[in-house]
This record gives structure tokens, C-alpha cells and sequence, in this order.
């Protein structure tokens, strides 16, 4: 028996701002400073004859120290000039603007970026320009906390629509079954997967939903159905949508290898072994495997090229193509008699 983990909400880390910037006297401190150099120095060996080996000793070790406050100095300075530009740019931007550039910069509003902020505050020499700064910090958390409320309520939406493909799996104590014990079970799941896609349902705040669920079960290891349910479902989702899409025939042509990788996304993956035993030439069938490969790798290319970059969508797609194309090596490494057939 699986039952759906509910995940703790990915919440962004966010600091709220002082309600009035207080004085940051020290926006950067030194830890070199508060530590002492002589902790832990043994001054019964600091009382010894101080010989050439000594000073070359010393001399190597400033130098490491020094090299180690120049390099965290650095950094330091590098993150005052980003966060520095990211203020002006906020100062700078139009209401619209503005909104744009606190969501694709959610994450660097930390702690750090407060501290800045009321820093610059701290050093205007007019009260309008205070309260410029204030305003601005004002404006920042209102559409941060509009963003943060936005996420969890696609979080709520995505796992509603996740409970209702596996309804057809929840038996009559409203817990899920898995493997299934209807085996009509995963056809319905399939249907639900189909129309909820047609109505765009199946967006990137589903797929992450989906895709943190098993990653946890991944994680826990301890919740094998789970597991393999939302395995299920993923590649539920991606034989749908890659059949939609036919390359199978030019003109009157019918392109063997095209349609046998067709023929692969629509079915169940427990039936891949034999698919590929009686599709391949290296079994029973027509096409060679480097056939078989070349147009796997163009449907990767195609998907790449009609999916936005980095976005779940693209990453469960072409993850399902290259399944297909790692249990094809599987099987053409057992029909050589290199491999135990894998069930």
C-alpha cells in the first residue's frame, strides 16, 4: 500500500526588512578581527632562539593569512557591487518593472540584501531619499509576499490534480493501491492524463509537484509504490505528450524506425523487452539499432528545441527518451550474449 506525501512547501529564503533601517554601523565584519591571532599560540615555543627556519616559517604563514583576508575581501567586495546594482536597478524600475525584476531575482533578497539596503539608507544625506529607500523596501516585500502566496497556491492546485489521476488506484479505504488491483486501473489513469493535458491541467507547477513527490520517495527509501506510482505517472505524461506528434511518414514514405520509436512511447514500459526482441535486428525485427538510435537521438533534439530550456517538461521528456534508448543497449547487449536479460 502508497499513500501521497504531502511535502513541506518550498517557501523561498526570505528575510523581512526592519520595519525602520536601523544604524549599520558594520555591514561586512572581519572575523580576523574578533579572533585572536594568538589563540592557541604556545608561548613556551614563542620564547625559543628565533632562527632562519623561524622566519621563513613566519614569513610563509603571513603570507597565507594575508592571501586568505584578500581572497574573503574580495568576495565581499564583488557581492556589495552585484547587490548594489540589483538596488539601482530596483530604484530605477517602473511599477511594472519592478514586479519583473523581484520575481526573477526571488532568491537574492536575503539577509544580506536587507543590511545593504538600509546600509545606503543609513548614508543618504536628504530625509526624500530615506524615504525613497523605504518605500522601495515597502514595495519589494509586498510583491514578494504576492509571489510566495502565488507558489503555495499552485502547490495546492497541483496536488489536487495529482490526487485526481490516481482516484482510479485508491481502493474503498481511500488508500492507494499499487501495483493497482483493478487492471483497468491504469487505462483510467491513462485517460485522466490525456484529457487533463488537453486542458493544460498538467503545467510546470504539476510536473515540479510531481517530480519533488518522488524525489522525497527516492529519499526515504522505504516507499517503494510510492516510487514506482509516480514513476508511473511521469511517464504517463510523457508518452502522452510525445504522441502527438508523429514523424513516422515523409510524404508517402513510411519511416520504419520512426514508427517503431512510436510504436515504443505508447507502450507500457513491462513491455519494452519484447518490443525491442522483435523490433530490432539484433532479435527479430527490421530496424538496426543504429537506426533505432539516430532517431531517438533527433526526437531528443526536436524536444529540446520545442521546450523551454531547463523546465521539467523538457527534462521528463527527453529522461524518457533516453530510458528507452538505455533499455535498447540493455537488450541488444543480451541478444549478444554480453548482458543478463533484465526483467
Amino acid at each position: 500500500m502508497a499513500a501521497i506525501v504531502t511535502l513541506p512547501r518550498p517557501t523561498p529564503s526570505l528575510h523581512s526588512p526592519p520595519s525602520s533601517f536601523p544604524n549599520y554601523h558594520q555591514v561586512f565584519h572581519c572575523s580576523l578581527i574578533q579572533t585572536p591571532l594568538l589563540k592557541g599560540w604556545s608561548f613556551k615555543g614563542r620564547l625559543k632562539p628565533f632562527t632562519s627556519t623561524n622566519s621563513i616559517e613566519w614569513r610563509r604563514r603571513r603570507r597565507t593569512l594575508i592571501c586568505a583576508v584578500n581572497k574573503d575581501a574580495e568576495k565581499a567586495f564583488q557581492k556589495t557591487v552585484e547587490v548594489d546594482r540589483l538596488i539601482d536597478l530596483l530604484r530605477e524600475a517602473t511599477p511594472n518593472e519592478l514586479q519583473k525584476l523581484v520575481a526573477e531575482n526571488i532568491l537574492a533578497f536575503n539577509e544580506g540584501f536587507w543590511i545593504r539596503l538600509a546600509a545606503r539608507s543609513d548614508t543618504c544625506k536628504s530625509d526624500d531619499d530615506k524615504k525613497d529607500y523605504e518605500e522601495l523596501a515597502s514595495a519589494i516585500m509586498s510583491i514578494v509576499d504576492r509571489l510566495v502566496h502565488k507558489t503555495h497556491e499552485k502547490i495546492d492546485s497541483a496536488t489536487d490534480v495529482l490526487k485526481g489521476i490516481l482516484e482510479p488506484v485508491v481502493d474503498e479505504e481511500k488508500e492507494i493501491a499499487w501495483p493497482p488491483k483493478n487492471p483497468e486501473a491504469l487505462e483510467q489513469m491513462e485517460k485522466k492524463i490525456f484529457q487533463m493535458e488537453l486542458e493544460g491541467q498538467l503545467d510546470e507547477g504539476f510536473l515540479a509537484e510531481v517530480s519533488a513527490q518522488l524525489r522525497q520517495a527516492k529519499e526515504d527509501g522505504d516507499k517503494p509504490g510510492l516510487e514506482a506510482m509516480l514513476q508511473k505517472v511521469l511517464q504517463l505524461y510523457a508518452a502522452t505528450v510525445l504522441s502527438k506528434r508523429s514523424y513516422a511518414k515523409k510524404g508517402n514514405e513510411v519511416l520504419k524506425a520512426e514508427q517503431f520509436l512510436e510504436t515504443m512511447i505508447k507502450a507500457p514500459a513491462q513491455e519494452w523487452n519484447k518490443l525491442l526482441i522483435d523490433g530490432l535486428t539484433t532479435g527479430k525485427g527490421e530496424n538496426s539499432p543504429e537506426d533505432f538510435y539516430a532517431v531517438i537521438k533527433k526526437r531528443i533534439e526536436r524536444t529540446l528545441i520545442r521546450t523551454e530550456g531547463g523546465s521539467y517538461q523538457q527534462r521528463i521528456l527527453t529522461e524518457y527518451l533516453k530510458g528507452i534508448q538505455s533499455r535498447a543497449e540493455e537488450i541488444v547487449q543480451y541478444l549478444q550474449g554480453n548482458l543478463p536479460q533484465q526483467e
